[in-house]
C-alpha cells in the first residue's frame, strides 16, 4: 500500500518508514504497522543511574528489591517464617512504590508502569496479608473468614 504526499513528494509505503524534511522516519499514522520490527522497552526501563556508573549502581532499584527477597527467604530459612515471609512481602511493595516513584528503574520496570504497580502490589499485599494470618497464632485474624470457611466445608 503506498501513496504519494502531496508536500514534498516523498513515498510513503507504511506508516512507520515515511522520512521527514531532515530524512529520519516519522509515523504518519497511529496506527500500528501490520508487522513489527522490534520490541519497545518497557516504559521506565531506562537506566536508573548515568551510563558512567557501575553495573550494579545502575541497577539499584531491582537490587534493592531482589536483596530484601533474599534476605526475606534467609530469615525464613532460619526458622523465622512469620517475620522471613512479611520481608519478601514487603520487598515486593517497596518494588511497586520504586517503580511508581522513580522515572528510571532499571530491570525492574518489565512492562507498563500500571502493570508493574499492579503486580507487585498485589502479590506483595498477598503475601503480607497471608504471613500475618499464617497459623499457630496468627497476628492478624480476620472474624468473618473463618465462618466463611466453615460454611464452605461443612455443605
Amino acid at each position: 500500500m503506498s501513496a504519494e504526499d502531496p508536500g514534498n513528494g516523498i513515498e510513503v509505503r507504511d506508516a512507520v518508514s515515511a522520512p521527514d524534511a531532515e530524512g529520519r522516519p516519522v509515523r504518519a499514522t497511529r496506527r500500528f504497522p501490520l508487522f513489527t520490527r522490534d520490541t519497545a522497552r518497557p516504559e521506565g526501563g531506562g537506566r536508573a543511574a548515568s551510563k558512567d556508573a557501575p553495573a550494579p549502581a545502575r541497577q539499584w532499584p531491582v537490587l534493592a528489591v531482589l536483596g530484601t527477597v533474599a534476605l526475606g527467604l534467609l530469615v525464613t530459612a532460619l526458622d523465622a517464617f512469620r517475620v522471613g515471609t512479611l520481608l519478601i512481602g514487603l520487598a515486593l511493595l517497596g518494588g511497586a512504590v520504586l517503580r511508581w516513584l522513580l522515572p528510571g528503574v532499571g530491570m525492574l520496570a518489565v512492562r507498563s508502569r500500571f502493570t508493574d504497580i499492579a503486580t507487585y502490589g498485589v502479590l506483595g499485599l498477598a503475601i503480607v496479608l497471608l504471613a500475618l494470618m499464617a497459623q499457630p497464632d496468627p497476628w492478624l485474624e480476620i472474624p468473618f473468614l473463618k465462618d466463611t470457611l466453615h460454611f464452605t466445608l461443612e455443605n
